[in-house]
């Protein structure tokens, strides 16, 4: 046990309302676990948080242990926003078994609490809105539990007519006759097709509203139980697409985690190079979408043509545009093509007008302030109590940034800032978005100018396919290739949480690992689902206009949000 997990048991056991005895505490692959009975959950975690020992809810989700007596467990992902320290709290719950709900702790927990219930029929007692999410009204069984096949497909008939969540006072399954009630998406433009918004309306004023999603729901978490650790690669690539890059750091990180291999300094350097570019890309779509829902559709058509000479970056790099597929589990795809660096730098010195050329479009543009600025904010603490992460979080304020806290792949020894908002509202969202890509565009300049010698991924046989030359040039690089293929890379027994600094925030990868050639249970944290649910909240009493820009500036990916 580390020093600090042993001086956390000591501080619990002088609680006397905490069953201490009962806990195991563990620290494996570097991250700090706390096995508690069930029935001190609320207790235990409203402790930590009061202390401020962990005071930001990160994530929450299920595993399913069919073969044991207490079929489920039920974890908690937790984060200290001032030194970065992570903690895993994990409880175990039978078949038909509940646990208290934590949302009186964390607004946060509603919608993970819902996916757990849904996935695998987990009960949270005292959730007053404990019914399904991510599958359809129509669903019959619990999709993640083992033994729920991974092809069987349920259709979905009939929708659902508009209804909405319930609160003290007004149950959620009656509409109030003095108000309008409308559906806004999933076919509505502004909805992308994916997300659907009811409503209910004093004239143009938001009285209620809801949201239901899972319209995109593609079970990237049942298919990467059923395949091999580097073919779910591929599958990263389609949580947020308009990102790829990110996506593919952030698994593979995670697993190297639990391998214990540190990739070499030019894996590094490349992962930031397309990590960033990746931000900036993603913020292209995010800025430049989000100013056609509000009218401004010059800044699009604009800011698409950069977004397209990232692809071109890409695509030499590896010969896809959009789902890329550019790490691999040890360091990355290819080594860069010659000049490839230096054309990554010109388009820096392009970028870096196009900055000032997008903030004069919107940000100095009379109608977008007026449609923008004051409009909908969203405070510190309640955008902390969603759980909030990335541009969103430091709109309101907040100067939380992985890069920053917890820095990774060298990040520390790098000149960047931290943009940081005021109110919260949608126009600083989108000046944070604006400032990050400036700072995107600096942190790659610098890498870019100082790549380091060495290899591209590491040379591990039990982890990396040999080069082509190898295998078809003797009989030792064809025998390594062939017993990986064959019996995959098996990372140890035990569990890991990574997560990185993504283009809408804190995307979190929670792997539990059997020692099989499959992960036993992979679990994303993809930061939009949590600001997502906040959604209903932050438009009551704005306007149907307003609610659009909100859901612009919250950059919704459906990929990453129904997973």
């Amino acid at each position: 046990m580390s020093a600090d997990l042993a001086t956390l048991q000591g501080e619990l056991r002088q609680i006397p309302f905490l069953q201490v005895d009962r806990y195991l505490f563990s620290h494996a692959f570097g991250d700090k676990t706390v096995v508690v009975p069930k029935e001190d959950i609320v207790s235990l975690l409203g402790y930590l948080k009061e202390t401020k020992k962990y005071d930001f809810f990160v994530d929450l989700c299920g595993v399913d242990y069919p073969t044991r007596p207490q079929r489920f467990d039920v974890v908690y992902h937790l984060l200290n926003t001032t030194n970065g320290d992570r903690i895993r709290i994990k409880t175990q719950v039978g078949e038909g078994e509940g646990v208290d709900s934590i949302i009186n702790l964390w607004r946060g927990a509603d919608w993970f609490e819902r996916e757990a219930y849904d996935m695998f029929g987990i009960r949270f007692n005292g959730h007053p809105n404990l019914r399904r999410i991510l599958t359809h009204h129509q669903f019959k069984g619990h999709p993640l539990r083992k033994d729920y096949e991974a092809n069987q497909q349920q259709s979905c008939t009939t929708t659902l007519p508009i209804h909405f969540d319930n609160e003290p006072g007004q149950p959620g399954n009656e509409l109030n006759p003095k108000y309008v009630p409308l559906n806004i998406g999933p076919s509505h433009p502004a909805m992308h097709g994916t997300l659907r918004v009811m409503v209910e309306l004093d004239g143009e004023t938001i009285v209620r509203a809801n949201c239901e999603i899972g319209y995109l729901h593609r079970c990237f978490e049942k298919m990467a139980e059923t395949h091999p650790y580097q073919q779910v690669i591929p599958y990263t690539d389609r949580l947020n697409y308009c990102s790829a890059p990110m996506n593919n750091i952030g698994y593979c990180k995670t697993v190297e985690k639990i391998l214990g291999v540190d990739i070499p300094p030019k894996a590094k350097a490349i992962r930031i190079i397309l990590a960033e570019l990746s931000r900036i890309m993603d913020h292209i779509i995010a800025i430049g979408t989000g100013g056609v829902d509000l009218g401004a559709l010059s800044a699009f058509f604009h800011l698409f043509a950069y977004r397209e000479r990232i692809y071109e970056i890409f695509e030499k790099l590896c010969g896809a545009r959009l789902t890329v597929s550019l790490m691999r589990i040890g360091g990355v795809v290819n080594e860069p093509p010659p000049g490839w660096y230096d054309e990554i730098l010109e388009f820096c010195r392009h970028m870096d007008k196009e900055i000032d050329e997008i903030s004069r479009l919107l940000l100095d543009n009379k109608i977008f302030v007026k449609r923008t600025r004051g409009v909908l904010p969203v405070k510190a603490q309640d955008a902390l109590a969603w759980g909030y992460t990335g541009p969103m979080l430091r709109a309101s304020g907040v100067p939380l940034d992985l890069r920053k806290l917890t820095p990774y792949y060298g990040y520390e020894q790098l000149d960047f800032s931290v943009p940081v908002g005021s109110t919260g509202d949608i126009y600083d969202r989108y000046v944070v978005r604006i400032e990050e890509m400036r700072q995107s565009v600096k942190i790659v300049r610098q890498v870019c100018q100082n790549i380091p010698e060495g290899d591209y991924t590491i040379r591990d046989k039990s982890i990396v396919l040999p080069p082509k030359k190898e295998v078809y040039g003797n009989i030792e690089g064809l025998m390594n290739h062939f017993m990986l293929i064959m019996k995959g890379l098996r990372p140890p027994a035990g569990e890991v949480y990574d997560a990185t600094e993504s283009a809408n925030g804190e995307l979190g990868f929670y792997l539990v690992s059997d020692g099989s050639a499959a992960p036993y249970r992979l679990k994303v944290r993809p930061p939009c689902f949590a600001i997502y649910q906040s959604f209903p909240y932050v438009v009551r009493g704005g306007q149907i206009a307003d609610a659009i820009a909100t859901v612009a500036s919250m950059n919704i990916i459906a990929g990453e949000l129904d997973r």
